[in-house]
Parts: C-alpha cells; structure tokens; sequence
C-alpha cells in the first residue's frame, strides 16, 4: 500500500495498492490533466526526488519542493505564541522539514486558500498532533485525502486567533479563502492572498482569473465580490502564492488599484 500524490497537481491521496485511475483536481476546467496522461508518485518515490527546503519570504519563513514539483507553490508559515499557523500547503512533508518547523514553535492550524494547495494537509497535520487544518467545505468535493483534521468550515469568515483570520473571497474556486494577519508587516497588517489574487509580476499589481493555465478570465461580479470581502482590512504587504511574488508595501493601495485596473480592462 502506498500514498500516492499527483505529478500534475500535487495532490495527496489515500494509501491503495495501485494509483488511483483519476484526479478530479486536474480533470477541473480549472486545472489540466498532463499532456502525457495522469500520472501519480508514491510518498516514498516523491521523498526521494524531492526534498523540501525553508526559506526567508518577506520576513517569514516559506517552504517549498526543490527541485520545483506539480505546482509550485510555497507555503509560509505565520509565527504566533502558541505555535505558527501554515498557510497554504506543499505536497511533501519530510522528517527534516518537520523538524524545521518544529524548531520554530510548530503547528497550532494549517489554513489553505483552495484545493490546487491542498498538497500533503494529512501528513503536516499528522507530524503536529493533528493540528486543525481550516479548508472551506464550499470547496470539499476536491479533497482528495480525507482526515480527520479537516476543518471544513463555513460561512464567510473565520476568527483563528486574535490576529489571524480567514475570508471567504470566492472567484477562483467557491469556497477560496483569504487570510489576514492583523500583525503582520510589522503591525501595518498583510494579506495572504495565494493566487485568488494573484501578484503580477511588477509586484504593484494583482489578477484575477477563475483558470490561469486555461486562461479563463474572471468575471466583474466575482471580481467586485472580492474587493467588497477584502474592502475592511488593514494591509501594507500582499503575499502570493510563490516566492518572492509579494506585494512588500502599500499592499491596500496597490489592491484596489489593481481591482479598477481589471474592471476597466474587461468591460
């Protein structure tokens, strides 16, 4: 039996004998299935191409799979008193980069933003007593490995701690979740956007699309509905979805800028 994760989308899935036939991650307009078929890797076989380094971001710590696997992402990890809160998840979770995190206060919740990041949610929650992993149950059909950690909450936002909480933006997915850090950017607060808003690559804008590989542009109500989820936060930093694409300053500016620009863009 073995755990087999997507080469395509980096999702996990349940321990079987074989791969599973389909990944309904990839075959969502969202996403693509590979264009030399679907294809998984066992946990072990994925460990053993990949490893999983940590890295500053912006001020934080990010991990990631290098060298870069499925996606891509990096996930970064929010620093509070009793333990640090992930956010956004990577497909690997290895006893090194376990002990990293452990040696930086470990993990109290994981938060992810929409299914492409769910990743190996299972087994970073699993190293770390099972730690609450917040994914929104708009979005639950796309777990590809249940576990009794999942939080799939609902509703449009939810208060993880004093400082940390999660708004249900929609757009990308239904359920796709941004989180705000009231502390972060040294007190001027930051917005963990992942790629519902998506940091352009002059980092003083972000996009919207509902399919960026599909190029699927996102429609004026969406759009409209995030800015209105976003509207009553305080924020100086964005932080996206892969390293170093940020936002580092005037973050609340450069937001609703981009958001007229887009608007304007697609009428």
């Amino acid at each position: 039996m073995a755990l087999w994760t997507c080469s395509q989308c980096g999702a996990q899935f349940p321990d079987t004998p074989v791969p599973p036939a389909h990944c309904a991650v990839c075959e969502d307009e969202r996403q693509y299935v590979n264009w030399k078929g679907q294809s998984f890797l066992s946990r072990d076989e994925l460990a053993t191409r990949h490893q999983v380094v940590c890295r500053e971001d912006d001020g934080l710590t990010g991990l990631a799979l290098e060298p870069s696997f499925a996606i891509g992402q990096r996930a970064l990890l929010i620093p509070e008193p009793d333990g640090c809160v992930m956010w956004d998840c990577i497909p690997l979770a290895t006893e090194a980069a376990i002990a990293e995190v452990r040696a930086l206060g470990g993990l109290k919740a994981i938060a992810i933003s929409h299914p492409h990041y769910y990743g190996a949610v299972a087994d970073w929650s699993a190293a770390f007593g099972n730690a609450p992993a917040y994914l929104h149950g708009d979005d639950a059909a796309f777990v590809t490995r249940p576990h009794p950690s999942i939080v799939p909450w609902t509703g449009d936002t939810l208060q993880i701690s004093d400082d940390i909480s999660l708004l249900r933006t929609g757009g990308h997915f239904a359920g796709a979740t941004m989180l705000h850090w009231r502390r972060g950017a040294g007190g001027k607060g930051a917005l963990f956007a992942g790629d519902i808003a998506m940091v352009a690559m002059d980092r003083r804008h972000v996009s919207f699309m509902y399919s960026y590989p599909n190029y699927i542009p996102l429609g004026p109500t969406a759009v409209r509905r995030i800015a209105d989820a976003v509207a009553p936060l305080a924020f100086d930093r964005i932080y996206g979805a892969w390293w170093q694409k940020n936002v580092a300053e005037d973050g609340r500016a450069a937001f609703d800028r981009s958001v007229t620009r887009y608007l304007k863009a697609i009428a």
